[in-house]
C-alpha cells in the first residue's frame, strides 16, 4: 500500500476557520480601500516565488509582482505564510484574500477559487539525484515517488497511468522536504514544479538531474475566491498594465535572466 505523509489535521483546521471567520469576508475592491492592505497567501518555502533569504526576509518573483501591484493600487501587501494543504480553507474563511505563489491553475481549482489570467507557463519534472539509473518516466515503475502534498504535483502523479505501479508514494509538507529526502536517499524522485525544479538546480547542480519525460504542461495564475471578482480585476489589470510598461519583463528578468511573462491574450 502506498503511504500518505504530511496530511497534517486538516479537518480540525478547517473547523477552526471557520469558527474564526463566519463573517466580514472581503470581497470588493473598495473593502480593500478601506482596510489600506490585502493579504496574499504563500508557501514561504516555494522558491524562487516566495521564499526567505539567509536573513529571514521574504523574497521572490511572486513577492515582486505582488508589492509593485499593491504600489500602483495604492494599498499595502500583507503576506500570510499558510499551510498549502488548507490554502483553499484559508481563502474561503478571509484569513487571506488571494493565493499568489506559484498557483497552478486547474479543473478542479477553477471550481473553487476564480483566477486572475494565466501569467507564467510551467510543467511538473521529474527530478532525480545526479547519477540516477532512472532516465525515463517508465523506470519509475517500483520506485518511491515524493511530492508536496496537495500541490499539482500531487495532482498529476496521482492521476497519471503510471501512479499504480510506483513502488510507493510519498506526499511531504514542503518539496523542501521531499528534495531532502532524495538527496538522502529515502526517495527515488521527485515530481515538482519546473519553475522551483529549475531554480534549486540551478543553486546545486552536482546534486540532481532533471528527466526529458514529464507530467504535463500548465499555467499559473493569482487564486482568489469565487465571490471576489472584484478584486480580481483590480489585480488583473495591473499586472496587464505591467505588462505593457515592461515592468513585468525587468522583474521576471531579475529572477530568471529572461522575461517569461506570459501575455493576456
Amino acid at each position: 500500500m502506498k503511504k500518505i505523509l504530511g496530511l497534517g489535521l486538516v479537518f480540525l483546521f478547517g473547523i477552526f476557520l471557520a469558527s474564526c471567520q463566519t463573517q466580514g469576508v472581503i470581497n470588493t475592491w473598495a473593502d480593500i480601500e478601506d482596510r489600506g492592505y490585502f493579504i496574499v497567501g504563500l508557501d514561504d518555502t516555494f522558491a524562487p516565488m516566495g521564499f526567505r533569504d539567509s536573513e529571514g526576509n521574504l523574497v521572490g518573483f511572486d513577492v515582486d509582482l505582488a508589492k509593485e501591484v499593491s504600489r500602483r493600487l495604492g494599498v499595502e501587501v500583507r503576506f500570510q505564510p499558510i499551510d498549502w494543504d488548507a490554502k483553499v480553507l484559508e481563502l474561503n474563511a478571509g484569513t487571506i484574500d488571494m493565493i499568489w505563489n506559484g498557483l497552478t491553475i486547474t479543473e478542479s481549482r477553477l471550481e473553487e477559487m476564480s483566477f486572475s489570467f494565466p501569467y507564467i507557463a510551467n510543467s511538473q519534472i521529474i527530478m532525480v539525484k545526479a547519477g540516477s539509473t532512472i532516465e525515463t518516466m517508465d523506470d519509475l515503475i517500483g520506485k518511491t515517488v515524493g511530492v508536496q502534498i496537495s500541490s499539482a504535483s500531487d495532482d498529476a502523479v496521482s492521476s497519471s497511468e503510471i501512479f499504480d505501479d510506483l513502488g510507493d508514494y510519498e506526499r511531504y509538507d514542503t518539496f523542501n522536504l521531499a528534495l531532502i529526502e532524495l538527496t538522502n536517499g529515502t526517495i527515488d524522485a521527485v515530481v515538482i514544479d519546473e519553475i522551483m525544479g529549475r531554480y534549486i538546480i540551478s543553486q546545486n547542480p552536482s546534486l540532481y538531474e532533471v528527466l526529458e519525460d514529464n507530467f504535463g504542461d500548465e499555467t499559473y495564475g493569482v487564486g482568489f475566491r469565487l465571490e471576489s471578482t472584484d478584486i480580481r480585476d483590480q489585480i488583473n489589470a495591473a499586472l496587464i498594465a505591467m505588462i505593457e510598461d515592461g515592468t513585468a519583463a525587468e522583474i521576471s528578468t531579475t529572477w530568471f535572466n529572461e522575461d517569461i511573462f506570459l501575455t493576456n491574450e
